[in-house]
């Protein structure tokens, strides 16, 4: 529930700030729905079907849902609709993604796709801690491939290992993006 956690902080602290904030999370997958978390942690009064428009019942990507024999007939105008209701109601409106930016929604889409259609720009989370210099400049570079607007980088997890001392700057010296935030371990 990294991302999930992490939009959560980042809704709450914007709300501090005076912007009424709204979350909608297009496609979940699995019975732990991160959409009922955001919901209920931020008080929102939105229903569920409008928060998330897709819910999948098994914990794997959206695609593998569909080989599993779950039905899932993706419709990327029934999100835009969804995502135009809540932009018109908020101030500012976080979209959380479904995974990393290459998680497959159907064998032909995926989600720096969707992220590109909606003509959404991105925050990226990244765990802090050992190999996430390698899989944040692949998410930096797979985005930047793709033309997609990068606002920052969040680190989280901070648990005081010796990587997570240098990571940061290695991070920020290489991509050019500024770390926005360091969140520590949540407890």
């Amino acid at each position: 529930m990294g991302k999930t956690y992490v939009t959560a902080l980042l809704a709450k602290e914007l709300s501090k700030q005076g912007l009424k904030v709204g979350i909608m999370k297009p496609i979940s997958c699995g019975p732990d729905n991160d959409a009922v978390y955001l919901k209920e942690k931020l008080g929102l009064d939105d229903p569920l079907e409008l928060i998330n428009p897709y819910q999948l019942p098994l914990p794997i990507c959206p695609y593998a849902n569909i080989l599993h024999g779950k039905k899932f007939k993706f419709d990327i105008q029934k999100i835009k609709k969804t995502l135009k209701k809540l932009q018109k109601k908020y101030d500012l409106l976080l979209v959380e993604g479904v995974g990393g930016i290459l998680v497959p929604i159907t064998s032909n889409y995926l989600a720096d796709d969707l992220i590109k259609d909606l003509g959404l720009s991105v925050i990226v989370v990244a765990r802090a801690a050992l190999g996430t210099i390698n899989h944040t400049l692949l998410t930096v570079r797979s985005l930047q491939k793709k033309k997609i607007k990068i606002l920052g980088i969040i680190l989280n997890g901070f648990k005081r290992e010796l990587s997570e001392e240098s990571n940061p700057k290695i991070i920020e010296k290489l991509t050019g993006i500024k770390i926005i935030a360091k969140v520590p371990q949540k407890n």
